[in-house]
């Protein structure tokens, strides 16, 4: 018998504190909104890339139905995220009722997409691949931002072209249609900033590209753009609190002066810091009251 969960009974089978259930709840409602945009239809089979711990796997799950199935892959150690780490999440999604339709692959997209078969020799260059492994869609949902740089996005991009038919995408857009909304905006191009100087990290802001550049690395990997628009988040997404709260701890600043050793290059870090703190004298509530930024969603073909 099908089965086809509400956005609460989604949220639930998510591993989350029932004391904030709220922070869930308003994560998995967004997840739902980026697919209205997509229109993934039931039993297909779609690859997620950067699935973190499986906010929009099982909203995509979900909406697939009983003969879908979603991969979901991902190069974070399991022992990575908090406050639970990508196996107990991953874990705990696999013992509910959507857990059959989704499989668990800890590898780095582009070593997860070089194991698959190659594209049919007969098939014209331009379509996707019709071996077993072609996906009729591929996702990849607020994480952009982690890729090391934009060659490896365009790189997996490139990568894609041969094994799946259909791209969406879903990415901060470092727009604030709501005012309370800019010092999120603010707060990621601090951290971006400084990522520049770091060779290695884990945080969730590495590579920050906004739409336009997005979309001209879709295109030069061979995608066309179908559609894209503008979500406007609502009042419950936490995001740009967090991104807020890391860019003004006092543990940004020691990473400044780890990381920056150029004075004018270390002055642009803290002057996006200094902006963020200064937007939130505008924002009701001070930082509790910021909202998260708007976010682009795409699909291309």
């Amino acid at each position: 018998m099908s089965m086809s969960l509400d956005a609460a009974s989604i949220a639930r089978l998510s591993l989350h504190d029932r004391a904030n259930f709220g922070i869930q709840h308003s994560q998995t409602l967004h997840r739902l909104t980026l697919l209205q945009h997509w229109n993934i239809p039931t039993s297909s089979k779609v690859l997620e890339l950067g699935c973190g711990q499986g906010d929009c796997t099982t909203v995509l799950a979900n909406a697939v139905g009983e003969r879908g199935s979603v991969v979901a892959v991902d190069p974070a150690e399991l022992n990575y995220g908090a406050p639970y780490t990508l196996g107990q999440t991953q874990e705990h999604i696999s013992q509910g009722p959507l857990g059959q339709r989704i499989a668990w692959i800890q590898q780095s997209p582009l070593e997860y997409l070089a194991s698959l078969a190659p594209a049919s020799l007969t098939s014209p260059p331009s379509a996707p691949s019709s071996d077993t492994n072609a996906f009729d869609a591929t996702v990849l949902a607020h994480c952009l931002w982690y890729f090391l740089s934009p060659s490896l996005i365009v790189s997996t991009f490139r990568a894609l072209k041969q094994h799946s038919k259909r791209l969406h995408l879903a990415e901060w857009s470092l727009v604030a249609t709501h005012p309370s909304a800019q010092p999120h905006v603010l707060a990621a191009l601090a951290q971006a900033a400084l990522e520049c100087h770091k060779p290695i990290s884990d945080s969730n802001i590495r590579t920050v590209l906004g739409p336009n550049r997005l979309t001209e690395l879709a295109l030069a990997a061979g995608w066309q753009l179908e559609s894209d628009t503008s979500v406007q988040c609502g009042e419950g997404l936490s995001d740009g609190q967090w991104e807020v709260y890391a860019c003004l701890s006092t543990s940004f600043e020691r990473e400044v002066e780890e990381h920056v050793s150029n004075e004018r290059e270390r002055g642009v870090v803290l002057a996006f810091r200094d902006a963020c703190e200064a937007s939130l004298k505008v924002v009701p509530g001070g930082s509790r009251g910021v909202r998260a930024m708007d976010v682009w969603v795409a699909t291309f073909v």
